[in-house]
């Protein structure tokens, strides 16, 4: 059974265009194996060669002295490039953005760029999932219960292992097989009997209901608009 190696980035800036002289100035990233974190991360503070806008510092909450000693990315790199090898699918949200960093610093440090289609932007998935809704991190975590209390100011580990939980709940939130899977030529498991006339049960207890009161206003509002024949009004 092949493994799924996938890595969840993300990245801390100076500010928006690396055109403009912006840097990267944090660096977290979580290993994931067929949908399931391994306990592998990296984190890395990098010092950005240029003064901390005033701006960045407020999001952040890093400084010039705390980044003064901090190595330069071109020290970095190579960690960095073996945390996520040459394979791995990269789950990033708003992937352009830090790739477009990430290839920039790479690029300065004399290092090969990341193929763009390496990235799977999370941002595009969740607005495919829940069109119209807000894709943010923060909505995101508050739709799966995810708790973000942690996060005051942006942190590239946290946010990283924030959007891993993200991710694996977009997705369906897949969950580990334990080594019962069915391979070609061979059985799993102490029996790996397939039942037939297997068929889903109902949940014992009913998944909480994750549409918020402002979702619920935009549908009512939504059905009136179309009308006494609307078929949500037949349904009960």
């Amino acid at each position: 059974m092949s493994i799924l190696r996938e890595i969840v980035i993300d990245t801390e800036t100076t500010g928006f265009e690396p055109s403009e002289g912006h840097r990267i100035v944090e660096i977290g990233a979580v290993e994931l194996e067929n949908h399931m974190p391994t306990g592998r991360t990296y984190h890395q503070y990098i010092n950005p060669e240029r003064a901390m806008p005033s701006e960045a510092f407020a999001v952040h909450g890093l400084g010039d002295d705390f980044l003064r000693d901090k190595p330069r990315f071109a020290d970095i790199a190579a960690a960095f490039l073996e945390f996520i090898g040459t394979e791995a699918r990269l789950v990033i949200h708003n992937a352009s953005f830090d790739m477009k960093f990430l290839n920039a610093e790479l690029d300065w440090a004399g290092r090969p760029q990341i193929a763009m289609p390496r990235a799977l932007d999370t941002v595009a998935l969740a607005r495919r999932k829940f069109p119209g809704a807000s894709a943010s991190l923060d909505s995101l975590c508050r739709r799966f219960g995810i708790d973000n209390s942690a996060r005051e100011k942006h942190g590239a580990l946290l946010d990283s292992e924030l959007l891993a939980e993200v991710y694996l709940e977009l997705i369906g939130g897949r969950q580990p097989d334990f080594g019962l899977t069915v391979e070609a030529g061979r059985t799993a498991g102490p029996a790996a009997v397939e039942d037939k006339d297997w068929r889903p049960a109902r949940r014992p207890t009913p998944l909480p209901n994750r549409l918020t009161e402002a979702e619920a206003e935009a549908h009512r509002a939504f059905v009136a608009a179309m009308g006494d024949k609307a078929i949500w009004l037949k349904s009960g």
